[in-house]
């Protein structure tokens, strides 16, 4: 099972991928059945990885030399192995619904593939064993749910409710963006295992600066107040769109500060 274990790792975001890249060009019922079933065996296999690593432990999966400073990797532990079960299967639930709740609707496969791709990125984020693709996943889970916001462009509501989230999305990019450069700059890696085991024999430096740019970008991506105005105007979109929200994506805020708690801890001001 360990063998297979990398394969099984990279297929839970890569099938949802390949579903949102094909499903625009299909009908509507297609296009549902794709996104549906592969939604359902990322979950099934988010379940079979999270089993495996009880028998085992903690996996890295790195692409590339892994040497190499700049090789992403995908890390598999306790707290990615619970969220990324979670997260696959409300995706697989929530993809389930829309087949019935967007029935007749012109801009089904349109939707099914910017959800398929939302839910690829959040299974990304939520496996991310390397700051650069823990912020690409990032970026792109609030890029590809502007595009679910805006799926009435024609709703005055929708629209303004999509630019409000993109504006308070945009200023989250920048925090998270700026604690990564920090955390290379005192860290001299991107590597999430590696900065947590320097960080535990004692370097610890920036981590202050870091700890509140973190908590900055926890706040505004899960509408916390004062930056929680644009959530009650998202009513204007589909109802799967909101509990897939509520399901990966308002909760990425508190995910980042237990991804990154080793660093957090060394930083009291922002704990606070």
């Amino acid at each position: 099972m360990r063998q297979v274990l990398p394969f099984l790792l990279l297929a839970i975001p890569a099938l949802p991928l390949l579903a949102g890249l094909v499903a625009r060009g299909l009908s509507p019922a297609c296009a549902g059945r794709l996104a549906g079933r592969a939604a359902a065996l990322s979950a099934g296999l988010a379940a079979a990885v999270a089993l495996a690593l009880f028998a085992g432990e903690p996996l890295t999966v790195r692409a590339g030399d892994a040497a190499s400073a700049w090789a992403p990797s995908l890390r598999l532990d306790v707290v990615s192995a619970v969220m990324v079960v979670l997260v696959a299967f409300l995706g697989a639930v929530v993809l389930r619904f829309s087949r019935a709740y967007l029935a007749g609707d012109p801009g089904q496969a349109r939707f099914f593939s910017w959800m398929s791709l939302t839910l690829a990125s959040v299974l990304t984020l939520v496996l991310s064993g390397h700051l650069l693709l823990l912020l690409a996943a990032w970026v792109s889970t609030s890029l590809c749910l502007h595009r679910l916001l805006l799926h009435y462009p024609d709703r005055a509501g929708a629209v303004f409710s999509a630019r409000k989230k993109f504006v308070v999305s945009r200023l989250g990019d920048a925090a998270l963006l700026a604690a990564a450069v920090l955390l290379h700059r005192h860290q001299g890696t991107w590597d999430l295992e590696t900065i947590f085991a320097q960080v535990a024999a004692g370097r610890t430096e920036g981590l202050s600066a870091v700890g509140f740019l973190l908590a900055a970008c926890a706040a505004l991506k899960s509408a916390q107040f004062p930056f929680h105005s644009w959530l009650p105007d998202t009513m204007e979109t589909p109802t799967p769109v909101s509990a897939f929200m509520h399901a990966g994506i308002i909760n990425a805020g508190g995910f980042l500060l237990v991804r990154l708690s080793p660093v957090l801890a060394h930083a009291p001001g922002a704990l606070h």
